[in-house]
């Protein structure tokens, strides 16, 4: 499985981190949890409009311009602040992408989540990550393997990243809980899953670090899984698959991982064990074969530098959260919106259809402002009219799917 470059279009790129007020954070949140609007959409309405709070007062009229007939649903202050006032009850804290604190690494892939509840050292996210995943009914071999890995790697300096899940995954928390561990959940950052892992969570709590994405007391769902798999890709820089059979929901996370241009690492296995038939898949498809922490290390030398594992202490490759404090008014855009007629904005409906194009070829379709066809595309995106697609690519809608 080769690994794709890291995509070029980013968060870091477009969306200077600023310390956020009380205000600025439910605003944030509010306009997360309005209809319509997913992680590309709640970027660009806080990119032309300087905050969350402008770009929620824009909704309603934005909406209508992209023709949609009843009024867009959006988070009400007290459903926000409740969700808030959960996640204080737990010791958990939401990091949006726009402050300090969000991992690093995690704001650079395609559409990352605008927040995550973050609830432990969040520390752990300056330094560089690696993640281990595996078989939740892993071999002996296969647990002692990931302990081994974590262990070594831990000391090295990098930060282990897992999913909870039983198996190579506790095996993984458990050998770097010293060190430096991350534990991405599926479900709410309060609902431990599975129950008979209470116990490591809490740990993982207090010398390591807990994510989600998803509210308090939110009940993971099988589409909840794979969104977990991708965060814990992308917040390392190389994910090692330690055992995986053929049809693993582990082999989603070297499949992320891949398309967000980290290392996939496999460990290979005997060609009858059904445990090792995904990972030896994965070799064949271009992985990196990985028989110990030092092929680990070895291999993420060039990314991190030579001097990586002297010692965890010496490394701060990504720059602490000191370096970025700024601050924005609230409810004001920092730049003036864009005019748009009538027949601009039907010419750039007209050039979009059922098949994805990419903005940057719709722009030079329609020969206007960049700025012009992204405002478009907002309003059919919160009419829910437009479709967004990997790659950045955008459709007209032709099903009743969830608008992003």
């Amino acid at each position: 499985m080769t690994s794709k470059p890291g995509h070029p279009y980013s968060y870091a790129d477009l969306l200077p981190q600023v310390a956020l007020d009380d205000a600025q954070r439910l605003a944030c949140l509010r306009l997360i949890r309005s209809e319509n609007i997913g992680p590309v959409t709640w970027r660009e309405l806080i990119n032309l409009y300087g905050g969350a709070s402008a770009a929620l007062e824009a909704l309603p009229e934005l909406s209508r311009r992209g023709g949609r007939g009843k009024p867009l649903r959006i988070c009400p202050r007290d459903r926000a602040e409740a969700e808030l006032e959960a996640a204080r009850k737990i010791a958990a804290t939401p990091v949006f992408t726009i402050e300090p604190g969000y991992p690093p690494a995690l704001a650079f892939i395609e559409h990352p989540p605008p927040m995550l509840y973050v609830k432990g050292r969040t520390e752990h996210f300056r330094r560089p990550a690696v993640g281990i995943v595996g078989s939740r009914d892993a071999s002996a071999n296969g647990v002692s393997l990931a302990r081994e890995f974590a262990a070594k790697l831990g000391q090295a300096g990098l930060t282990i990243v897992s999913g909870l899940a039983r198996g190579i995954d506790a095996a993984a928390h458990q050998a770097s809980l010293d060190t430096g561990t991350v534990a991405v959940l599926a479900g709410g950052i309060d609902i431990v899953y599975p129950p008979e892992h209470k116990a490591l969570y809490e740990r993982i709590g207090e010398a390591g670090c807990i994510v989600s994405e998803n509210w308090p007391g939110f009940t993971p769902r099988a589409q909840d899984f794979p969104r977990r798999n991708r965060i814990v890709s992308g917040i390392s820089r190389g994910v090692v698959i330690v055992e995986a059979a053929r049809r693993s929901g582990t082999l989603t996370t070297a499949r992320h991982a891949a398309e967000q241009g980290r290392v996939v690492f496999a460990v290979p296995g005997h060609p009858r064990d059904p445990r090792a038939e995904g990972t030896n898949h994965l070799l064949k498809e271009g992985a990196t074969l990985v028989l110990s922490a030092e092929d680990i290390l070895e291999a993420l030398r060039p990314q991190l530098g030579s001097a990586f594992a002297e010692s965890a202490a010496g490394i701060e490759p990504i720059p602490p959260d000191a370096e970025t404090r700024a601050t924005i008014s609230p409810g004001s855009a920092t730049a003036s919106m864009p005019t748009l007629g009538g027949a601009e904005r039907e010419a750039i409906i007209s050039a979009l259809g059922p098949a994805p194009i990419a903005v940057d070829d719709l722009v030079r379709t329609v020969g206007l402002e960049s700025r012009l066809v992204q405002v478009v595309l907002l309003e059919l995106a919160l009419a829910g009219r437009l479709d967004r697609h990997s790659g950045g690519m955008v459709s007209l809608r032709v099903s009743s799917s969830v608008a992003d």
